[in-house]
């Protein structure tokens, strides 16, 4: 009791730095807990169909809406990169109906999808723009990107996700299209952004050509 006594001071401010230490780990769960609630998080994957008839979805499983400004598909062959911006589609009618123009740019709510339309559909909308030979579909080493570019709540720059798939259009349908990897590349950091924003200047300079 008499050390106790003594050292009653020290040992006070011990324990307050202890639970100094204690709060400032806590402050920090909540904090990590508020950033990741907050980070945009957006998911591309397959729905239904197999192999190139398969659907691709858009999911937005942020806190909040997102607001779609594009949807880069990116071909990407042994010699160079065919990129288009899908977010935008025109319909074809019947010999008796006009053709029907669609657009994606919008907001997309927490918990939505878009379903864009097949892969196939969309490979194809990519060699009808380019004007792609069909050999150069059937090479080897060829791959899919899907990229998305959108706004978050109130933040200036834009965030971004994308995810790749390996193409083969001469494979069985099970082996058509396989994702790179197992989940979205979501460009949420500064830095990742600035090349989300890249990605808009170049599609936004394309069309305007």
């Amino acid at each position: 009791m008499e050390w106790l006594n003594d050292n009653a001071q020290a040992i006070s401010a011990v324990a307050s730095i202890c639970t100094l230490f204690v709060w400032v780990f806590y402050a920090q769960l909540l904090y990590n807990g508020y950033v990741r609630q907050r980070r945009p998080r957006v998911i591309i994957n397959r729905g239904k169909g197999i192999g190139v008839e398969a659907i691709c979805l858009i999911s937005n499983m942020s806190s909040e809406a997102i607001y779609i400004q594009h949807l880069i598909t990116v071909l990407h062959t042994q010699k160079r990169s065919y990129s288009l911006d899908v977010v935008e589609y025109q319909q074809r009618g019947s010999e008796q109906e006009e053709n029907s123009y669609h657009t994606f740019q919008g907001p997309l709510a927490s918990g939505g999808y878009l379903n864009i339309q097949s892969f196939g559909d969309i490979v194809s909308q990519i060699k009808a723009y380019w004007e792609i030979e069909d050999n150069l579909l059937h090479e080897q080493n060829i791959q899919l990107e899907i990229r998305v570019i959108a706004i978050y709540g109130s933040e200036d720059m834009p965030t971004g996700a994308t995810r790749t798939f390996n193409l083969d259009l001469d494979a069985s349908p099970n082996h058509q299209l396989i994702p790179v990897n197992v989940d979205t590349d979501r460009l949420n950091s500064r830095s990742q952004r600035k090349r989300v924003l890249e990605w808009a200047k170049e599609i936004e300079t394309h069309k305007a050509r």
